[in-house]
C-alpha cells in the first residue's frame, strides 16, 4: 500500500536549519487542479476488455492531457491494478517495476492430490527460468524471475485459487504451464487478476467511470474528488529513500546540476551509496531522483563533494530563484 509521502518527518538528520520563500513553489496539496493532473498519478482498475495502452489512452481523453503512460504492461484478459502516471509523473516509469502481486485461476488438465499440488507448488518459489511466449513485448530469450510465495487458496475440482507474488517480468501464464508440466497433468491460465504493482494496490483504486465522473465534477467547479482519485506524484514516491535541500539549490538541480553538500538541508537515515533518492524541497515538492553518492552519515558532516548524482529532473525550471551561476557568467564575472 502507498504511504503518505511525510519527508519533513522522515529526514531526521537536520545537517543545515534552513526556511522556505513562500513566493516560489507550492505544497503538493495546494497546486492547481491542472498542475494537480498534470504532476499525478491514478491507480487504475484496469477492466477485462481493453489493453493497458487503451486505457491510457482513454485517460488522456477523459482528462484532456498529452502525456500519460502505465507501468507494466496487462494484456485484454487481465484485470487489477493499473498505476497510470499523467504530464511530468511519466517520468517515474521505471520507479515502479519491483514486485507484482497477483490472483490467479489455474485449470489442471486432469486429477491431482491436494498434497501433491501443494507439495509441487513449493518448488516454484524461489529462482525460476522462463522463456516469454510468442505473444510478449520483449525478446523469447531465458531469464531468471524470482516467485516469492504461492498461496494455494481454493480448490474446486481441476480449478485451483492461487495467490502470487513475484518479480516484474515473471509471467503468470508460463508459470500455470510450468507448474502443469511438474504435476505430470498439465494445466493453464484461467483468470489473472494483478493486485499489486509496487507501490499500488488493491487499497485505492479508482475506475474509469469514476474518473470521467470526477473530471466532469471539477469543470462545474467541484475539485474534491478528483483531488482524492488522483494523487500527487510526490505520494508515489514515499518507498524511496529521500532529501531535502534548501530554495538556493533547487533552480540548479532543475538545470541538470548534482546535489553537492551545502544545498542540503535535511536527510533520511539509512541511505547508503547506489541507492535512488529522491530530493525534495521544503514544501515538500519533489525536484529530482539521483543516485546517492555518500552514506547518510557522510552527507550530514561533509561541507563539499556531490551526495547526489542527477539522473531526472521533475520540476520546471524558474519555479524557484535562480541563485547559483553558470561558467559562462563566472568566466564573464
Amino acid at each position: 500500500m502507498i504511504k503518505t509521502n511525510k519527508p519533513l518527518e522522515r529526514c531526521k538528520l537536520d545537517k543545515s536549519p534552513a526556511f522556505t520563500d513562500p513566493k516560489y513553489g507550492c505544497a503538493p496539496e495546494a497546486r492547481t487542479v491542472k498542475a494537480h493532473i498534470e504532476r499525478g498519478v491514478v491507480n487504475i482498475d484496469k477492466p477485462a476488455g481493453p489493453t493497458s495502452h487503451e486505457v491510457v489512452a482513454w485517460i488522456k481523453d477523459i482528462l484532456k492531457i498529452n502525456k500519460a503512460a502505465h507501468t507494466g504492461t496487462l494484456d485484454p484478459r487481465v484485470t487489477g491494478v493499473l498505476p497510470v502516471m499523467l504530464g511530468v509523473a511519466t517520468k517515474l516509469a521505471d520507479t515502479f517495476i519491483a514486485d507484482k502481486g497477483y490472483v490467479c485461476v489455474m485449470k489442471l488438465h486432469g486429477a491431482v492430490e491436494e498434497d501433491k499440488l501443494r507439495k509441487i507448488s513449493k518448488d516454484f518459489v524461489g529462482l525460476i527460468y522462463q522463456r516469454p511466449p510468442l505473444k510478449s513485448a520483449v525478446r523469447r530469450q531465458v531469464r531468471i524471475r524470482k516467485v516469492h510465495y504461492i498461496e494455494i487458496m481454493e480448490i474446486a475440482g481441476k480449478d485451483v485459487l492461487m495467490k502470487v507474488g513475484c518479480e516484474a517480468g515473471t509471467y503468470m501464464r508460463m508459470l500455470c504451464h510450468h507448474l502443469g508440466l511438474a504435476l505430470g497433468v498439465g494445466a493453464h491460465l484461467v483468470q489473472l487478476r494483478r493486485t499489486k504493482s509496487f507501490p499500488f494496490d488493491e487499497a485505492n483504486l479508482t475506475k474509469l467511470q469514476e474518473l470521467k465522473d470526477a473530471y466532469i465534477f471539477s469543470e462545474e467547479g467541484d475539485e474534491r474528488l478528483l483531488r482524492k482519485l488522483i494523487m500527487p506524484m510526490e505520494y508515489a514516491l514515499g518507498h524511496l529513500p529521500c532529501i531535502i535541500v534548501k530554495d538556493s539549490a533547487v533552480d540548479a538541480i532543475c538545470h541538470g546540476a548534482d546535489l553537492t553538500a551545502p544545498g542540503i538541508s535535511r536527510i533520511e537515515e539509512g541511505i547508503n551509496i547506489g541507492n535512488r533518492v529522491v530530493i525534495y524541497t521544503l514544501k515538500r515538492e519533489a525536484v529530482s531522483i539521483g543516485e546517492a553518492k555518500m552514506i547518510s552519515e557522510d552527507m550530514f558532516t561533509s561541507e563539499k563533494g556531490v551526495c547526489v548524482k542527477a539522473e531526472k529532473v521533475f520540476m520546471k525550471r524558474g519555479t524557484y530563484v535562480k541563485s547559483w551561476r553558470s561558467k559562462a557568467e563566472v568566466a564573464e564575472w
